[in-house]
């Protein structure tokens, strides 16, 4: 079982004091707290979420590389997130997919034509290049690219700059920004795709927790937070490291891990009150898809917001949310403004909504807007 962690984690021990201010949820039913209740929200408002640089600055430069986590960190985000994949030669590598067509330029490599195949990642036949299939000096050699060209127009001006950077590079980039900065960057990796990567028997489990330990990344009060959409790969973290650990639960489907074992939960029944508790026995903190704290409806719009985060917190569980993009076509449509679906909407807005509601942390494309939404919110 987890040794508990308060409900703010690691970002007590990084953070100077703020308030975030509640503010009106489109629907929301009004009903009298109770003393736990009142407790809790006066706790919390002695802290400052924290800011999560999704994928570094992904917003702004092609994801998962050093210059997108750079960017983030100078942005004022306190933790930048590598998610993790493995070499042929069994190196973390920061990729959002193992099938690597999409971010970068290996499909007009004609060297590397012959490593086209298919594989089936979590019940799901995948074709194109794949990271397990290169060693390291490979994929060193390829060039990172935009992955949403037609969204971020501007981001395809870096394509072919940078390289696929590793674990350890991401690591020592955050150290030496937390050096010349005088503040603590965090690193929070996610597993992809862990049970697919056992399956090969590439396991991603030892590989990162001998990374940090080579770090002296072993304890609870370190910036790290560890994350999966997948349990049993938590659990057996929990049993390997101190650091902090997180239950990803998106807003349909299922972990893989159920899905192969044949267990009928979804991610809806592990938000539950019920599924929270089991959650806390393995982890330490959820980080939760959007829709699971304010649902949408057909059309796009808010409706009320859940108990998600209450019930989280009660089991001492953090509590973070992803993805916070400053395009109309990602927020609700009460947020959007005008027609066009890449520019840009009332992201502020999004970010008063859901950090009064009491969140621990924000997933964020573009950092620097959640940055100044809760210097908005700290100055009220």
């Amino acid at each position: 079982m987890r040794r508990t962690l308060s409900a703010l984690g690691v970002a007590g021990a990084l953070l100077a004091v703020a308030v975030a201010v509640p503010v009106a949820v489109p629907g929301a039913a009004s009903a009298r707290e109770d003393d736990a209740d009142r407790s809790d929200r006066a706790d919390r408002a002695t802290h400052r979420p924290v800011v999560i640089g999704h994928r570094g600055a992904s917003g702004y430069r092609p994801e998962h590389t050093l210059e997108a986590y750079r960017l983030a960190i100078r942005m004022g985000a306190d933790y930048i997130e590598p998610d993790l994949v493995s070499t042929r030669d069994r190196v973390l590598v920061a990729r959002h997919e193992n099938e690597i067509s999409g971010t970068t330029d290996v499909a007009a490599r004609p060297e590397f034509a012959g490593r086209k195949a298919t594989r089936t990642i979590d019940g799901v036949p995948v074709t194109g290049w794949f990271t397990e299939d290169f060693t390291l000096a490979e994929l060193k050699t390829l060039r990172a690219k935009e992955r949403l060209p037609q969204v971020r127009v501007a981001n395809t001006a870096f394509d072919g700059r940078f390289e696929v950077p590793t674990f350890q590079e991401v690591l020592d980039l955050a150290r030496a920004e937390s050096k010349a900065r005088g503040r603590t960057i965090g690193v929070y990796p996610e597993t992809k795709h862990p049970s697919y990567f056992a399956s090969i028997g590439l396991p991603l489990e030892e590989p990162l927790v001998a990374v940090l330990r080579r770090n002296k990344l072993t304890h609870r009060g370190d910036p790290v937070f560890i994350q999966s959409f997948e349990t049993a790969n938590l659990r057996k973290l929990d049993k390997m490291t101190d650091v902090p650990l997180v239950q990803l639960l998106d807003a349909t489907g299922q972990p893989y891990d159920f899905t192969a074992a044949g267990d009928p939960r979804t991610y809806q029944d592990l938000a539950t009150a019920a599924g929270l508790r089991g959650i806390a026995r393995y982890a330490d903190g959820v980080g939760l898809n959007k829709n699971l704290i304010v649902p949408r409806d057909a059309t796009g719009k808010l409706l009320a917001p859940t108990r998600v985060i209450r019930d989280a917190h009660r089991h001492n569980l953090v509590v973070h949310a992803w993805t916070f993009r400053a395009e109309n076509q990602f927020l609700p449509v009460d947020f959007r403004i005008g027609a066009d679906p890449n520019a840009r909407g009332d992201i502020t807005a999004e970010y008063e909504l859901f950090l009064g509601l009491g969140l621990d942390g924000v997933f964020a494309d573009q950092p620097d807007t959640a940055v100044a939404a809760r210097a908005g919110l700290a100055t009220r």
